[in-house]
């Protein structure tokens, strides 16, 4: 289902056809009529989009969730599935990343064991973008791990896109990351909103409390006028010295095709 924006009917035919091609009957991708809808920005109305993703998490016959694409809109739906989720919800794997990261996080909070960041359907559209799909098609249907982030220990982990956790800090769907690596990635921000996103998330009581940071790609980064004078690693580092928090380095993970797989906790199965 698509919690932001829509996809189309021909990503979808895409999108099975090479799910098929790769692991025969064993993908069934079924896309929600949903995901194909439009309503201003959104891929239809937030009641739609809410109960789409109701059908699909609590329906016992799917194995698991997995987000369209990202592009604004999950966060004006959590309130209304969260309550509304039972024992086939838990069950299931999500994967997704971008704007879903609101839901995966909120889902953390909750107690959700089976969550990833990782790449979704819209991807494809990407060049090269078979390698992501293929990745994430592996994870789920054949709990295949070498698409995992490489940096992954037996520390529990999480990761977001940076403005979207940001965002979710200080609300009611901030999870608990106590001793976990948090990795983070960034897509066409500023450097100042960089530098200002991880201020944020630093200040977090609740993120101090890490083992410490990793740095995705930060991608796409405009011109700034004048220069910002620190590169995203730089800006990292500060904010981690600030906070008291370790900076471990780079994640193998970002808006690209070589984004990596990110299972939350201490979770490292497919579905």
């Amino acid at each position: 289902m698509a919690p932001g924006r829509a996809v189309d009917e021909d990503l979808a035919e895409r999108v099975k056809a090479f799910a098929a091609s790769r692991f025969g009957a064993r993908a069934e991708i079924v896309f929600h009529p949903q995901c194909f809808l439009t309503h201003g920005h959104f891929a239809g109305p937030d009641a739609a989009r809410a109960a789409a993703f109701l059908d699909v998490a609590n329906d016992p016959s799917f194995d698991a969730l997995w987000f369209a694409r990202g592009g604004y809109g999950s966060c004006r739906i959590a309130a209304r599935v969260l309550p509304k989720l039972g024992e086939s919800a838990r069950a299931k794997t999500y994967l997704g990343y971008s704007d879903a990261g609101t839901l995966l996080a909120a889902l953390y909070k909750q107690g959700f064991k089976r969550l990833a960041h990782g790449p979704m359907p819209i991807d494809v559209v990407r060049e090269g973008g078979e390698a992501a799909l293929l990745r994430a098609l592996a994870f789920l249907i054949e709990a295949d791990a070498s698409g995992v982030e490489p940096n992954l220990s037996e520390a529990p982990a999480a990761a977001f896109n940076m403005t979207i956790l940001s965002n979710v800090v200080g609300t009611a769907y901030e999870p608990d990351l106590a001793d976990h690596v948090l990795m983070l990635e960034e897509v066409a921000e500023y450097a100042y909103r960089i530098d200002r996103s991880l201020f944020h998330i630093t200040s977090s009581p609740l993120v101090r409390r890490i083992q410490g940071l990793r740095l995705g790609r930060c991608s796409d980064i405009p011109s700034n006028d004048p220069d910002f004078g620190m590169s995203e690693e730089e800006i990292a580092r500060h904010w981690c010295a600030e906070a008291g928090i370790a900076y471990l380095g780079r994640a193998d993970i970002g808006h690209d095709v070589d984004n990596r797989i990110v299972p939350f906790g201490s979770w490292r199965g497919g579905a």
